[in-house]
């Protein structure tokens, strides 16, 4: 694969290109990926609804049967049930970290193993969560262990 950037101060927003000779999983991968970074979730934060980028998202938690979407910056209250919000984000890199937590793996700096088999997950806003060995074996699968 070959892969070239060009810089143009004329345009106004990111275009993508792509040549292939075939769409192959490559490349419906590069289509995914792109598509995922325009995906967004709503949230209410001090009484305003706020659109942020599921990129932006560290993970989500269901608190006495509230929804919330933690960023760096500001935690949203979602309308959604955290099965609905890991049905909508299936093809990202979310996946089930506890019965009430979804968690970013693109936002996990590291992680080791914890008591009785489940995983500490460090993000990189150096906040720590613990995923439940029920979830850990699917975490591992995904990263590749």
């Amino acid at each position: 694969m070959k892969l070239s950037v060009q810089e143009d101060e004329s345009l106004h927003d990111i275009e993508v290109s792509i040549l292939c000779p075939k769409v192959d999983h490559r490349v419906r991968r590069i289509i995914e990926a792109t598509e995922i970074e325009n995906m967004k979730l709503a949230g209410m934060s001090e009484g305003y609804l706020c659109m942020v980028g599921i990129n932006e998202v560290l993970y989500a938690e269901t608190v006495d049967s509230s929804t919330f979407l933690y960023t760096p910056d500001k935690v949203l209250e979602s309308g959604l049930s955290l099965a609905e919000l890991e049905s909508y984000l299936e093809s990202t890199e979310f996946v089930r970290a506890t019965r009430q937590m979804l968690i970013n793996l693109a936002h996990v700096q590291g992680l080791r193993p914890y008591l009785n088999a489940r995983l500490e997950l460090m993000l990189d806003n150096g906040e720590r969560v613990i995923a439940s060995r029920q979830f850990s074996p699917a975490i591992k699968k995904r990263i590749g262990l």
